[in-house]
């Protein structure tokens, strides 16, 4: 009986350390989960539903895609996923008839799954897998109640249950084939095993050959499985969750008994949260530039100044953000360097090339009034990952930008089927937008768009009669170092903000393109005495630091904590984001 007590105490300790462990990785990862309803393909009719069903395991895709929509509010999708983990933790120990502390073992699956959604890193924004966060949990579930039912009845109808796999195979998927081979470990072979294992080998062909002739072999075989490929960026790290969700189940018919033992709930707690931790992808700067962009979204520029100012080194996608957040709070040209323009490289352990494009582009463009850029490059990467909530919501703004009313009831309309965007509506497009948009040409320019182009193209603008444009064009001259297009900015801003205070930044920058060729003023400008002096300091530092054997982003970096904040470190150590 005392041992009876302690083996269930330990299986009730682990099982809690589990599901706390669970709890909290699925709390820090609530802005991932909001991103992936927002960048995850639902569309209402049938030409969706049949696009999936022209492939294997694509009813179960729509099933996913459909249940990924909760995600917008990450609480609700997260605990529908909980749900389902625990149905597969009871439903497992039931097909596999484990019992006691044996039961534990069906934890290792769950952290197989687990691992599944918070590994993917920046592949969220260019992943092609239609319902891939919820369908594989959901095929995996329905595999073991398949297997229980299976052992639940008499050995002789395990023949019925074998080819009842080959049929739902366009179904299932590759847990049709799991099953088989999982009921057949689960058992003394027999006849009847041999010929399950003879389906086991053959259903892909046959299938192929007689129904899916028209898509390769490859995505019939294993249909279902997730691989992470694309014309530009494969990865073979994040099927690994995958293939251990496989061998794991292959083994636990093999070795459950075996594995029943008082530790072994410790062991499998243990064995998951080291999976998970090991192979999730957690940074700070990837969380906070999701939710910076789904402030931004919403036209909350208080937030996303606010993320701004707690943020040390930001990505490129945050110093677009913050800079136009700044545009519409106001104080672009005196906080704009002290909040950081030095674009981080974010952090990705695949050779992956995703970028702003992927990020948030269309949503810069809108905001500088390129409605044709945006609306061009929201098309492109929505016939690649999918007509998302986000690419519709920003296609729907372009459209009411444009005047064109008939395009935005067709996009709203789509995301009125959506159950949580039954009443959206595009906001108002702002004067400050109207604005830029008579300073960009209407037309598509045929070039690559990135980050770049933007910077390139806005520094441009410093002919127009635009207050907000000629501003915008300062800064973005000042950021390509281009002294050329910085002194034609200077003049059309002065010229326009007459009788203005003299911005930050600007000083600054002035002050460096006068020092640095002073053969070529162009105009003589009043700036603070104070503003000069702290010039001259910094090269004083610099001066001291410009040693032999002392590295250029040595320097840098010792020089960032006291002139981080000013034109002049970013003009010389700073990562250029054009």
């Amino acid at each position: 009986m005392k041992k009876n007590n302690v083996s269930s105490a330990i299986l009730y300790v682990s099982l809690l350390a589990f599901i706390s462990f669970v709890v909290y990785i699925l709390y820090i990862n609530q802005e991932v989960f909001y991103t992936v309803h927002d960048r995850s393909e639902f569309l209402f009719g049938t030409p969706f539903f049949h696009t999936l069903m022209q492939k294997p395991f694509g009813l179960i895709q729509y099933v996913g895609a459909w249940f990924t929509q909760l995600f917008c509010h990450p609480a609700l999708g997260a605990g529908v996923l909980v749900a389902v983990w625990t149905l597969i933790f009871y439903v497992g120990a039931k097909a596999f008839r484990l019992q006691g502390s044996a039961s534990a073992l069906m934890l290792l699956p769950v952290a197989c799954l687990l691992t599944s959604i918070v590994d993917l890193g920046y592949w969220i924004y260019i992943l092609p897998i239609r319902g891939y966060w919820f369908s594989q949990s959901i095929g995996y579930l329905i595999m073991l109640l398949f297997l229980w039912a299976a052992r639940s009845t008499p050995r002789k109808w395990h023949i019925v249950w074998y080819l009842l796999a080959f049929c739902i195979y366009p179904v299932l998927g590759w847990f049709a084939l799991l099953f088989i081979l999982c009921l057949a470990l689960s058992e003394k072979p027999t006849w009847r095993e041999l010929v399950g294992i003879v389906l086991l080998v053959f259903t892909a062909s046959i299938w192929h050959t007689q129904f899916y002739s028209n898509l390769k072999f490859d995505n019939v075989m294993l249909a279902g499985m997730p691989r992470f490929v694309t014309p530009l960026d494969s990865s073979a790290r994040l099927s690994i969750p995958f293939w251990a969700l496989g061998a794991i189940s292959i083994l636990i018919p093999l070795c459950g008994r075996l594995l029943a033992k008082k530790l072994t709930p410790v062991l499998c707690a243990v064995a998951g949260i080291i999976f998970t931790s090991s192979l999730m992808f957690h940074d700070r700067n990837y969380i906070d530039e999701m939710r910076m962009v789904r402030y931004a979204s919403g036209d909350n520029w208080k937030e996303v100044l606010r993320m701004a100012e707690e943020t040390k080194k930001p990505t490129r996608t945050m110093v677009f953000l913050k800079n136009i957040a700044l545009m519409n709070e106001g104080g672009l040209l005196d906080r704009s360097f002290k909040l950081g323009n030095d674009g981080e490289n974010i952090t990705n352990p695949d050779s992956l090339h995703v970028s702003l494009l992927d990020i948030a582009s269309p949503l810069v463009y809108y905001n500088y009034g390129m409605m044709n850029e945006a609306i061009r490059l929201s098309f492109e990467n929505a016939i690649q990952a999918g007509f998302s909530p986000f690419y519709l919501k920003m296609l729907s703004r372009c459209a009411l930008a444009t005047g064109d009313q008939k395009l935005v009831e067709r996009y709203t309309t789509l995301l009125h089927h959506h159950p949580f965007y039954s009443n959206w509506q595009p906001v108002p497009v702002t004067e400050k937008i109207k604005e830029l948009q008579k300073c960009y040409p209407d037309e598509l320019t045929g070039v690559e768009n990135s980050d770049s182009y933007i910077v390139n193209g806005i520094s441009l603008w410093y002919e127009s009669d635009s207050k907000v444009a000629s501003e915008q064009a300062l800064l973005y001259a000042m950021l390509r170092c281009d002294s050329r297009r910085f002194w034609a900015s200077m003049r059309n801003y002065v010229k326009l903000h007459m009788n203005e205070k003299f911005p930050l930044h600007a000083q600054e920058a002035y002050i460096m393109y006068m020092d640095k060729s002073p053969e070529e003023k162009r105009m003589i400008l009043p700036v603070e005495q104070s503003i000069y002096d702290h010039y001259k300091q910094f090269w004083g530092s610099l001066e001291k630091l410009a040693k032999p054997g002392m590295k250029f982003e040595e320097a840098g970096e010792m020089m960032r904590e006291e002139w981080g904040d000013t034109y002049w470190w970013y003009n010389i150590f700073g990562r250029k984001i054009y």
